[in-house]
Formats: C-alpha cells, structure tokens, sequence
C-alpha cells in the first residue's frame, strides 16, 4: 500500500501545501474550473523569438492543477501557430482543437489548443490558445519564468504564487 492509499484503495487527497501571504493554493481552486482575465504580462519564446507578448490573458483555474494561461489567436505572428487533425475531450470545456507552433526553426508537435466552441463558462476560450510550457525556450509571467506542470497531457504554469501539491507527476492519477 503506498502512502498517497488507503486501506480501501482509493487514493486519498494529497495534503495541500499553506500558501504564504500573496501566495495561491491549487487545492483552493474550483472544481469544475473556472476562467478569469488577467492583465498580467505573458511573454513566450520559442526557436529563439517572441511568439506572444500580451497583457490580455485567460487563465483556468482547477483544483489540484497549476493555472493555464489561454492568450488571444491574434497576439501570434502569422505562421507561429499551424492547425492539425485531432481532437480531445474536457468533460468541462468541451472540444479542445491543437497546433504545432513554429518559430526560429523550431517546431512542436500538438505544443497548443483552443476550444473554438467551448462549453457554457468558458466562452472566452473561443478566440484564444494555450501552450504547454514545458515545450517552449521560456514562458514568463510579469518577468517571472515559470516551470510547467509534471506528465504530457496537462498545461498548468507554475509561478513562485501557487502552490500544490500538482496533479501530473507520478502517482497523482487518483486524485
């Protein structure tokens, strides 16, 4: 039995981190998740270039999950962001559509998503993209570099305001 187990098998909440003045817990996020505007500045890098500088972001809150920052189609460089086949299903925001994103020579596969007919609530996706950090030279929010939520299907950015327990890494499956 492993210690995120109990005796009955199903696996137990992980015990949240306290959050320090200014800081954000994950485990205070909703669920289902919610969508807010930020005014924050979001800088991402790839091959070498600027592929969206904005003020005007989205970010997704879900408990246990990292904060996913959703930028506007129109703030990337024509060709940074090239449609491919493919869908995948959020039970919460509905259909998600994916790109390769390409700059400075660099290309990565899936490396963004919209949900171009999202669900009721997440309206504000409509027009609007998410890229994994993990997959980028930087992504930073108001000049802080972020790291990027652990596994290869989830999106979250870590900043030095939310703490965890993150779901993604190994043995977090169950929560």
């Amino acid at each position: 039995m492993t210690d995120k187990q109990s005796s009955s098998g199903f696996f137990r909440r992980p015990k949240p981190i306290k959050p320090d003045a200014g800081q954000e817990s994950v485990w205070d996020y909703p669920r289902p998740p919610r969508a807010e505007s930020r005014s924050e500045r979001v800088v991402v890098r790839l091959g070498g270039q600027v592929i969206v500088d904005t003020t005007d972001a989205v970010r997704v809150l879900e408990t246990s999950h990292p904060p996913v920052y959703y930028m506007p189609l129109d703030a990337f460089p024509a060709g940074v962001l090239d449609p491919v086949h493919g869908t995948s299903f959020c039970e919460f925001k509905g259909e998600a559509h994916y790109f390769n994103v390409l700059a400075g020579g660099v290309r990565v596969p899936r490396g963004g998503w919209t949900y171009p007919e999202p669900s009721r609530g997440f309206e504000a996706l409509s027009t609007r993209v998410a890229l994994y950090p993990g997959y980028m030279d930087s992504c930073e929010v108001n000049g802080e570099q972020v790291t990027f939520q652990a596994g290869d299907f989830y999106g979250g950015w870590i900043t030095k305001n939310v703490v965890g327990p993150f779901k993604g890494g190994p043995g977090t499956a169950g929560w």
